[in-house]
């Protein structure tokens, strides 16, 4: 059941068991209510897992309730609970789970010589004993058992293939081997499971499971490496959240084999296209976003701003894509034109706009985009819409000088600007602060509003080279619009971070305008 499968042969049945709702959940600032909880399963059960852990009953009333309303409504996942080697965990363990349709009891002991010592201050036969009366217990009222070895990267290995032996005499059907701290390598665990599968007595009657945490930022490559030892369940979470640095994480495993399915020969029957969806979905449960570029789900990671990189992908995607963005649920791959894109990336997307242009022509609109750059990080569509334009009104509203005072309890601020027409604008406003009074001076100026969902600043370079760096973003309906300033002065560099948002809404509203007025 768990040897490797041969060069050439069917794709190996990789099982998913995600621990999102309960070791995901202990992750800090990740706890979520009951009812948050059974929306997540529901999208888990539409992804395609095959075992949604819910939580750890006899911690808590809230991971009853929880498993009491997935119970009900999520019937096709194998549905799963933690409990400890104790007979009452286990009791209230088994009452949790009596509505599953499909329910399956995850006991678990610490093995290693550390936690022996340390934490359980048991000895190795009364380690093992307790397995063996847990386990049996539990087997006279469940068929489904998973049993953990807590720490077993860390246990001599004698004692492993001794503990392994008896849970599966005593009635587990899957055995779990966690790399509980992330200290474990690649080459080390692939060859644990090997051993194991190979020696220990009814291996071939169980399925082997690998569950990683990230410390050393190894975990998927690490349950990969035991599904190459014959591992055949992961253990995964969404985005990889979990306690310190996280677990393996689901979208990157699934996508490993399925990418590298020559190589690993796997299959993990997950619906890829659903996990960009999930992955959102959990963001806004939690309140904790992913990094931009993290692999598969994060914002970046089908976008191409360097001038070669994209290029290359206008010829041909596989030049520096390796999936299709549409497979894992995003829309499509996202060119992002900035100072690093070339002509042909800006050629690409003007045309996409309607623009053909000649040579010529496209050297100074291409000169013009380049100038753009040097003012701000990200240049968008209604930006190139604005380079083609005639005139001056493509200018936007730009910074001639700004006075600001800050005595007493208010404080004040004076801009002038250069309107898009090339004329002089002054207000003078007040606020609650100096970037409260600037941005009130620039709204009366420009005639534009912005409600700010954030703005920040930071310094950009070291000593007396550094300066500092403004960003701020506003959401309009379905848009969200960023800008950025930089200056040696912080009020200065908010200045030009708001002129850029607004600057950017302008130029918005003028396409929209053009658009209907030649409709």
């Amino acid at each position: 059941m768990n040897t490797a499968t041969p060069e050439g042969g069917a794709p190996a049945r990789v099982r998913v068991f995600d621990t999102t709702l309960r070791d995901g959940e202990q992750s800090p600032g990740c706890s979520m209510t009951p009812p948050q909880k059974l929306v997540m399963a529901r999208a888990l059960a539409d992804l395609g897992v095959d075992v949604i852990e819910t939580g750890f009953p006899a911690s808590s009333q809230s991971d009853r309730e929880a498993m009491a309303l997935i119970a009900r409504e999520v019937r096709s996942p194998t549905l799963a609970v933690l409990s400890r080697c104790l007979q009452s965990d286990i009791d209230i363990s088994l009452r949790a789970l009596e509505a599953a349709a499909n329910p399956r009891l995850h006991v678990f002991l610490s093995t290693s010589p550390l936690h022996r010592e340390h934490k359980l201050r048991l000895t190795r036969q009364q380690v093992l004993d307790r397995i063996v009366e847990s386990v049996a217990y539990a087997k006279r009222h469940i068929d489904d058992i998973e049993f953990s070895t807590e720490d077993g990267t860390r246990t001599e290995e004698d004692f492993l293939h001794e503990v392994i032996a008896a849970a599966i005499a005593a009635g587990a059907t899957t055995i779990n081997v966690p790399d509980t701290v992330g200290f474990t390598t690649p080459e080390e665990i692939r060859g644990l499971f090997q051993r194991l599968i190979a020696n220990v007595p009814g291996a071939d009657k169980v399925i082997f499971s690998a569950h990683c945490h990230n410390d050393l930022g190894l975990a998927v490559a690490n349950s990969l490496a035991a599904i190459e030892g014959g591992a055949r369940q992961v253990e995964c979470t969404i985005n990889g959240i979990g306690e310190r640095a996280g677990n393996c994480a689901l979208e990157e495993i699934v996508m490993a084999l399925k990418v590298r399915s020559a190589f690993f020969n796997a299959d993990s029957g997950i619906d890829t296209r659903r996990l960009v969806p999930t992955s959102q979905l959990l963001q806004r449960l939690v309140g904790m976003p992913v990094q931009r570029n993290k692999a598969v789900v994060g914002a970046n990671a089908f976008a191409h701003e360097s001038g070669i990189h994209q290029h290359g992908m206008l010829r041909h995607r596989g030049t520096y894509e390796i999936m299709r963005p549409q497979d894992v649920g995003w829309p499509d791959t996202q060119m992002v034109l900035g100072r690093h894109s070339g002509r042909a990336a800006v050629e690409a997307r003007l045309r996409a706009l309607g623009y053909y242009l000649e040579e010529g022509d496209l050297d100074l609109v291409f000169a013009d985009f380049k100038a753009l750059c040097e003012q701000q990080r990200v240049v968008t569509d209604a930006d190139l819409q604005t380079l083609m334009q005639d005139g001056q009104d493509g200018q936007g509203y730009r910074l001639a000088s700004m006075t600001v005072s800050d005595r007493g309890q208010k404080a004040s601020a004076t801009v002038e600007l250069s309107d898009p027409d090339g004329r002089r604008v002054s207000e003078t406003a007040e606020g609650d602060g100096p970037v409260d009074a600037l941005f009130a001076a620039l709204a009366s100026a420009t005639g534009v509003q912005l409600s700010l969902e954030s703005y920040q600043v930071h310094s950009v370079g070291i000593g007396a080279d550094a300066r500092g760096e403004a960003s701020l973003s506003v959401r309009q309906g379905d848009e969200e619009f960023e800008g950025t300033g930089t200056s040696r002065d912080i009020i200065e560099a908010s200045a030009l971070a708001w002129l850029d948002v607004a600057n950017r809404l302008l130029r918005q509203r003028r396409g929209v305008a053009v658009e209907a007025a030649t409709a």
